[in-house]
């Protein structure tokens, strides 16, 4: 289970003010849900995202990951139990091979190529094709985003953190990387907090969470909260974003 308590993140203003970018967010997730946090742009989400990972470092409050106080703890600590970040746009690794980057992952020299194809092919590749490429410019953006997919099952990460998974990708990638998250929600696998615009991948949502000027305007059931954010877009008055787009 994630709790945030009263979490804040402030910076100085131009001013020499103090700016919140998160404003005491209080957020309990339970076990394998599929969380998506929505709202405007400038609204805190990534930041967020960040402050969970240990990217960035809380100003005030608590970050509780199954009980255990990870606030102060560096991101190698919070690896170690489990908690992992997928980036907008993932790096690549001239020289280093798919199955190299998944035995890095696993914590294990002696990963079979079987082992490591069987984590491609829980992320719609076909391992055969990919195990022994290399992570370069070779491989498409959505390409990418599924292997770092791969490789975070790989270190069986409990919580995967994912900010804005659709951006960069074509409507191909961007439909197997949906079906990726249902397969890993649907096997019950872990818990999956992912930053969207994206109607289709907010659609998929167990639980919806809207941040706005820094603070949790509203947490719900997506079908509690997934038609307001439709209507709203059918007023005009929406951050919302459909495949194309």
């Amino acid at each position: 289970m994630l709790e945030l308590k009263d979490l804040s993140y402030q910076v100085e203003g131009e001013s020499g003010q103090g700016l919140d970018i998160l404003d005491k967010v209080s957020l309990t997730v339970g076990d394998n849900k599929l969380i998506v946090i929505t709202g405007p742009n400038g609204g805190g989400k990534t930041t967020l995202a960040k402050a969970i990972m240990g990217l960035v470092q809380p100003t005030g409050g608590q970050i509780l990951w199954n009980g255990t106080d990870i606030t102060n703890m560096d991101i190698t600590g919070r690896a170690r139990l489990g908690v992992s970040y997928g980036f907008q746009q993932p790096p690549r690794f001239k020289g280093l091979r798919v199955r190299d980057l998944l035995a890095l992952a696993a914590g294990s020299e002696r990963l079979t190529r079987e082992e490591g194809c069987q984590y491609l092919t829980k992320v719609g590749l076909c391992a055969h094709d990919y195990i022994d490429r290399e992570v370069d410019a070779s491989l498409s953006g959505g390409e990418v985003k599924r292997i770092e997919i791969a490789t975070i099952l790989a270190r069986k990460a409990g919580l995967m953190i994912f900010d804005e998974p659709e951006a960069g990708i074509d409507l191909w990638s961007f439909a197997k990387l949906t079906e990726t998250f249902q397969a890993i929600h649907r096997r019950r696998e872990a818990t999956l907090l992912i930053i969207s615009h994206q109607e289709r991948i907010i659609g998929l949502a167990d639980e919806i969470v809207m941040i706005s000027e820094g603070k949790v305007a509203r947490h719900g059931p997506r079908d509690e909260i997934f038609p307001e954010i439709l209507a709203n877009a059918k007023a005009g008055c929406s951050y919302l974003t459909q495949e194309g787009e």
